[in-house]
């Protein structure tokens, strides 16, 4: 039950001797909700197996909790991180036989890789020669205890359970492994303990002045909330429309004065809120919980619910507004559409009992068909009016409107008139057609011959413009589709001709009648102006460009049967000096990874590989002089190769400069050895390191990979204040100019002069240790002797009272005093 309080954070109710079990089970289903509530799934374990003493399933409950609280936030250091503290275990297990360290589960198995770490750093502490293989739960026994004995680092893994487990748990295996690296990192001395002590203690001064700021202005906010809510809410409707227009001017006050501020202050909080959480994860502090009833999700929900009934309130003001105003606006738009249709009827019905058609030509009939025509359009579009005014009667009608019945009379007479337009426009468009039908005989032939004249002389006119048309072509395809393209239309002419020929014939057709009946006709063919004498020319005229078109492509297909020669030409060199080109650029790169033997032999060879590459030139002045003729030829692609001249004439200069910058850094790695003294195994160590990182084999690392290098040689550079502190002094020395990359030769610089140190929990106990004298507990007047008063003061109100058995009056208990600093007690 202890537990579960701790767990929870709350205090149970204890049952007295003899209450029933169900209380017991209560308590134990709090804290359980607590633990589900932190995002901790506890598969088929409930209150009844804990109170019942299932020894199996509360311990399996336990270990569920220490990978949510203390192993499971170890994967906020990223890949890189990882990949460093896998790297550093190879380095420190390579000289141990049967230790091959692949990954952070089944290569520690055997126990045989956790004392080959041991037996590394304290070989003192181990008889690594005497291990066995086959007995790995001895070996992992007694690496815990050695561990746990000598190195402060306490006995996080059972041996039966890793032997015994297929894949054991990576999480737990790198915490732990995680507990040798950082207990293998150096003390610092007094000034330097000092000094961090006194960082640590001023961020968790400054974390604690935000949380009451946190505090106060999350009460005020939610205050505030709680007097606006019930204000918007009430919904009391008002009588008039100017007592419900001051409401909502009330309203609009509150939107525009008063809640902007407070917009302000949830933003600020939420700010606060974030900037609080982020500066305690940066510092491994705990995050910070507010009170009850005042986190960020129950000020947004209260905000939530603040808004909803603004938006209920308004909705509300503005429907009682238009509810009052909706009669009167019905009744003047019923006025105003009325208005409007009885003006647009006036003078409708004379105009359509007029008989102006018995006295009229075939065309003034036509004319006249076409403007009843829009006449008919317009009278239905006028129906949709008619339904609207209706139809606003009608809702008047049913909201009981005062003036209803003269309403009902304006409708009922604009619905008799619009019938009687009806009726009159149906018998006026009968009596046109019949007298159109009496002078149609003539005219119909001259309507068929201006119907079939007009696209005949469209395409006529059509076909001079294209067989005129200037081309520009490029390949041997798009030529060939021109001549094809001639060749259809040239197919065409006959037909073409013999609709000609049937056109004059329709003109001819409407003469003859014309002087059979005595008829003079008026002047040209009123449908058109296309005479026969007009289609005549532009006939003779197509007759004549089409030999011309026939000359021009013959021409320009010889042309371009010589360039694509030419395009062939150039392609077939390009295929072979691109491949050999972007070939030489790879095995450049392989080169300056594997560099296989010693630095006088590596630059040897690469010299050699040099001459080969010159000796190739003449083929690149091949190409340049293939892709002169091109030039000259005005050709501008060439579908036969992905290469262009530009292409290789930057390929032929990355590869030169590639090969004499691959040459030169290895000249620079010979005179750093010979001036810093770095023996050949050394130079191939940092190489492999710098290489491992380098993913894309670029010669340089970016700071990412920059990081997780130094943690695989074994500097602390990890993810928190101290350890970002020492990362940029590091990058400030390899990259001076901030260009955001680190070459091996400032790499090599950097490793044979520098160290760096990070910031724990065991780093703080170690620094205290050394003001202390080395003792288990340290005094006030030791703190007030080391530290800057305001923080001695600090330490001491908060240290509690050291209880081992060499315990002197008024010593204290600093290591207790720093675990929690990190969050790792319940202090």
């Amino acid at each position: 039950m202890l537990l579960l309080e701790v767990i929870s954070g709350e205090r149970l109710p204890k049952p007295e001797r003899g209450k029933m079990r169900v209380h017991k089970i209560n308590n134990v289903n709090k804290a359980l909700d607590f633990i589900a509530s932190k995002g901790v799934k506890l598969v088929s374990i409930g209150a009844e197996e804990i109170v019942d003493g299932n020894a199996k399933m509360t311990l399996g409950m336990i270990w569920t909790i220490i990978l949510r609280f203390a192993i499971q936030d170890i994967s906020v250091e990223e890949t890189s991180a990882k990949e460093g503290l896998l790297l550093w275990c190879q380095r420190k297990t390579a000289p141990y036989k049967n230790v091959n360290v692949q990954n952070f589960h089944i290569s520690w198995k055997d126990g045989l890789a956790f004392n080959a770490l041991i037996h590394r750093h304290r070989p003192e502490l181990i008889e690594y020669d005497k291990l066995r293989k086959d007995d790995p739960v001895t070996n992992l026994n007694n690496a815990f205890e050695v561990a746990e004995k000598y190195l402060d680092i306490p006995k996080m893994l059972d041996a039966e359970d890793i032997v015994n487990t297929a894949r054991p748990d990576e999480k737990a295996i790198m915490t732990y492994v995680s507990s040798f690296y950082h207990a293998f990192s150096g003390a610092q001395k007094a000034e330097t303990a000092a000094n961090r002590i006194c960082k640590v203690l001023a961020v968790n001064q400054e974390n604690e002045h935000l949380m009451e700021d946190y505090e106060k202005l999350a009460s005020d906010l939610l205050e505030w909330i709680k007097r606006t809510i019930p204000w918007l809410e009430d919904r009391d409707p008002q009588k008039t429309i100017q007592e419900m227009q001051q409401k909502l001017e009330d309203f609009r006050d509150y939107r525009r004065v008063h809640k902007p501020p407070k917009v302000q202050e949830k933003c600020q909080l939420e700010i606060n809120f974030n900037t609080l959480q982020t500066k305690l994860r940066l510092s491994n502090r705990p995050a910070f919980m507010p009170s009850e009833g005042k986190m960020v999700s129950d000020i947004n929900n209260g905000w939530q619910h603040l808004e909803q009934a603004e938006k209920g309130y308004e909705e509300w003001l503005l429907n009682e507004i238009r509810r009052l105003e909706r009669l009167d606006h019905l009744a003047e738009k019923f006025r105003q559409k009325a208005s409007i249709h009885e003006s647009w009827t006036e003078g409708k019905e004379a105009m359509l009992r007029q008989k102006d058609y018995e006295t009229a030509t075939l065309s003034d009939i036509k004319a006249l068909i076409r403007k009843h025509e829009a006449f008919e359009s317009d009278l239905a579009a006028h129906q949709d009016r008619v339904e609207q005014i209706a139809a606003i009667a009608q809702e008047l009608n049913e909201l009981d409107y005062y003036d209803s019945p003269s309403v009902n009379a304006r409708c009922q007479k604009i619905c008799d008139q619009w019938d009687a337009l009806g009726s009159l426009t149906h018998s006026r468009r009968e009596a046109l057609e019949k007298t159109e039908k009496q002078l149609e005989t003539i005219d119909q032939l001259h309507l068929e011959y201006a119907k079939r004249a007009a696209p005949f002389n469209n395409w006529m006119e059509s076909a001079m413009e294209d067989l005129q048309d200037m081309f520009i072509v490029h390949t041997i395809e798009e030529i060939e589709g021109l001549i094809a393209a001639h060749d259809q239309f040239k197919s065409t002419l006959p037909d073409a001709d013999k609709e000609r020929e049937a056109i004059l014939g329709i003109q001819n057709e409407a003469q003859r009648i014309a002087d059979y009946n005595n008829i003079k006709l008026s002047g040209n063919n009123p449908y058109t102006s296309v005479t026969p004498q007009i289609i005549n020319s532009k006939w003779e005229r197509v007759q004549q460009l089409v030999p011309k078109r026939d000359h021009a492509l013959q021409d320009e297909q010889s042309k371009q049967q010589s360039n694509e020669h030419l395009r062939r030409q150039f392609a077939s060199q390009a295929n072979i000096v691109g491949p050999w080109i972007q070939t030489k650029m790879e095995e450049i790169g392989r080169i300056s990874i594997e560099m296989n033997g010693t630095l006088e032999d590596q630059l040897n060879h690469l010299k050699q590989y040099e001459q080969s590459i010159v000796d190739y030139k003449p083929n690149i002045d091949l190409l340049e002089q293939q892709h002169q003729l091109i030039q000259e030829a005005l050709i501008f692609d060439n579908k036969h190769t992905n290469y262009t001249m530009e292409h290789i004439r930057v390929g032929w200069e990355q590869l030169l400069t590639t090969i004499a910058r691959t040459i030169n850094e290895v000249e620079n790695q010979i005179l750093t050895r010979d001036a810093k003294g770095i023996s050949q195994e050394q130079m191939q160590e940092f190489r492999a390191s710098f290489n491992h990182f380098d993913k894309d084999h670029g010669g340089t690392l970016g700071p990412e990979e920059f990081k997780a290098c130094l943690i695989s040689l074994g500097y602390d550079v990890e993810n928190d204040r101290q350890g970002d502190a020492e990362f940029n002094r590091i990058m400030s020395v390899v990259d001076p100019n901030n260009s955001g990359i680190v070459t091996f030769q400032a790499f090599i610089d950097f490793m044979s002069r520098e160290t760096t140190d990070t910031d724990t929990a065991d780093q703080v106990i170690a620094s205290f240790k050394v003001l202390a004298g080395d003792k288990n507990y340290i005094t006030a007047e030791e703190l007030r002797r080391e530290l800057p008063p305001d923080q001695a003061e600090y330490c001491i109100a908060r240290m509690a009272p050291y209880q081992g058995p060499d315990a002197v009056s008024g010593a204290l208990d600093y290591k207790s005093f720093s675990t929690a600093l990190y969050g790792e007690s319940d202090l």
